[in-house]
């Protein structure tokens, strides 16, 4: 029987005790992440094409609940192979939390903000876990289990060399993670990532058919023969193959060729989506207000500091949430000014699309002056 390495003291170990009740400790971090503030925002933060006036365009929220259950069904196939020991609630939770952190206009804007703090990292998979962590619930965190936390970190599915994935030797240090190279603790948190793959690359393909960036003819003959045309058909053939390969193996991966053709439709998607010239223009709108924002934090903080209710002499509401923001996250961090740069990440990552596109225009119009009646 293939299950984890480690002991479920370590798997199930939370940061602060907690009482348990009826729940299993794993769908107790579904409940958390659900009810949580960060994710009731994904809902309006960009996959792939920022802030769609359309409804069926794919968003972030809709993104995680595809990882969440496309984990959980090949958790349920390689168990049902009796070969497996694998816990559906835990890569459920980890799915559900992989993406909370993301920051809005999906990679772009967290390729800004990454710009604007360096030559310090910002990348989504570690803002998530520092929002489960650190942020969520004004600066208590969520008390997530290390195995969710931990799947959370090391999520990045955008590891093309690797087909073979495995837990990692020792339980990590999650603390001390700073890159996307760490594999999980978990098998579940392995599958995670494979099922990110899974998820994003046939729904962006959908969503650019949608914006008449690409055409169904224009997919790879090879691919859309034996992947599939639709997300759902590619969505089915890819978990499938997954669970098929995997389960007389104590690794999870793909079969050969199955992941060439993953490989085939990311280049795809990558020189044909991502790549696309709209969408070249966009990302350097993008990145110009990101470093905007930026500016303008740094700026009326130097005047300003942690006086927070002199903000209002700025005349402008994000300077107002701004101060509020800061007043409620005094847990987190205190009245530093060395941490201005993390305080500004931490608050533009926190942003919906929309919400930033207020604040953007906020910040760069000039107010209307108000006239006696």
């Amino acid at each position: 029987m293939i299950k984890n390495p480690f002991s479920d003291e370590i798997y199930l170990r939370r940061t602060h005790p907690h009482t348990p009740d009826l729940r299993d400790e794993y769908f107790r971090d579904q409940t958390k992440i659900i009810h949580s503030l960060p994710f009731r925002r994904l809902k309006h933060k960009t996959q792939v094409f920022f802030a769609p006036n359309n409804d069926h365009i794919c968003t972030r929220i809709e993104h995680v609940l595809h990882v969440a259950t496309i984990a959980a069904t090949i958790c349920r196939g390689l168990n049902k192979s009796g070969n497996w020991q694998l816990s559906e609630d835990m890569a459920y939770a980890i799915g559900l939390g992989h993406d909370i952190g993301h920051a809005p206009f999906g990679h772009e804007g967290e390729r800004a903000i990454n710009a604007c703090v360096a030559p310090k990292r910002f990348l989504h998979e570690l803002n998530s876990y520092r929002v489960v962590e650190h942020l969520a619930n004004y600066g208590e965190g969520l008390n997530l289990t290390f195995a969710v936390k931990d799947g959370i970190i090391c999520h990045c599915g955008e590891d093309y060399a690797n087909n073979q994935l495995r837990p990692a030797a020792v339980p990590n240090d999650l603390e001390h993670i700073s890159g996307r190279t760490q594999m999980p603790s978990t098998y579940e948190g392995c599958i995670v990532r494979l099922a990110d793959k899974i998820a994003y690359l046939g729904r962006d393909i959908e969503d650019a058919i949608k914006a008449d960036l690409i055409t169904a003819d224009d997919i790879p003959q090879q691919v859309r023969e034996e992947l599939g045309e639709k997300n759902g058909e590619i969505i089915n053939t890819l978990t499938l193959d997954l669970i098929n390969h995997s389960k007389d193996r104590d690794c999870i991966g793909f079969s050969d060729d199955k992941f060439e053709l993953l490989s085939q439709l990311r280049r795809f998607n990558y020189e044909r989506i991502y790549g696309n010239e709209q969408m070249r223009q966009r990302k350097e709108t993008i990145a110009k207000c990101i470093a905007d924002l930026f500016d303008y934090f740094h700026r009326i903080f130097a005047q300003y500091q942690f006086d927070y209710e002199a903000y209002e002499k700025e005349g402008k509401q994000t300077s107002h949430n701004f101060a509020n923001y800061m007043k409620s996250m005094q847990r987190v961090y205190g009245q530093d000014p060395t941490k201005l740069d993390e305080i500004i990440a931490d608050y533009i990552a926190g942003m919906t699309d929309s919400y930033a596109l207020d604040v953007m225009e906020d910040v760069i119009l000039p107010s209307s002056i108000k006239f006696l009646r």
